[in-house]
């Protein structure tokens, strides 16, 4: 019996403890530069900009919105990792289905301003995406009211040898922000693809 009390105290103080350094450690919205939202998970681990916040499922009546802070006008790389089981064309924001409804909100913490934004999908980071690997800005609509811009009135698509999507006709200063809408989709869903981000200013 007297052990019975030991081991039901040694466990309540066990469960303080535990309590204790979860208070004075609590979760961070993002872990190791990862931050999760729906089916996937979001990383500036590569460095150059700053994830500020990520909200939303990913669908698109609730687009994930990835709020970020650019520290230069150089092109950054925004890693995207699918966590949750992938299922295409389902009809759950627990499941990857291909169709990763996004919202980028681009804050101008550099000194210069933009004048051009530029984005690039890559499958193996470094390498061009290419028709056949399923990798698009929702290549297969030709209409393009799923693609938006707050701070730049045009866009223009390239489809090969680059998956890439520039807007122009804009300028955002230095502590301005640019917002984007699109549609990201993967026909043949891979665990983990990149997108290279480009502010650019203006050429000499």
């Amino acid at each position: 019996m007297q052990r019975e009390k030991c081991l039901v105290k040694s466990l309540h103080a066990l469960v303080a403890l535990l309590v204790a350094l979860f208070a004075a450690h609590p979760a961070s919205a993002a872990e190791d530069d990862i931050w999760r939202a729906g089916a996937y998970s979001f990383s500036d681990e590569l460095g150059g900009f700053r994830i500020l916040s990520v909200e939303g499922a990913g669908t698109k009546g609730d687009p994930v919105v990835v709020t970020q802070e650019f520290l230069s006008a150089s092109p950054v790389t925004l890693v995207i990792r699918i966590h949750g089981p992938i299922r295409p064309y389902a009809n759950d924001p627990a499941f990857a289905t291909g169709f990763l409804n996004l919202v980028v909100v681009a804050r101008n913490a550099s000194q210069l301003a933009w004048t051009e934004f530029e984005f690039e999908l890559q499958e193996k980071r470094g390498v061009p995406s290419v028709y056949g690997d399923g990798l698009s800005f929702d290549q297969r609509r030709q209409e393009s009211d799923n693609i938006l811009s707050v701070g730049f009135a045009e866009f223009h698509r390239a489809f090969e040898p680059y998956d890439r999507l520039l807007f122009t006709h804009g300028f955002v200063d230095p502590g301005a922000e640019a917002r984007f809408v699109f549609v990201i989709s993967d026909l043949t869903p891979k665990r983990t693809f990149y997108l290279v981000q480009d502010p650019r200013i203006p050429s000499s």
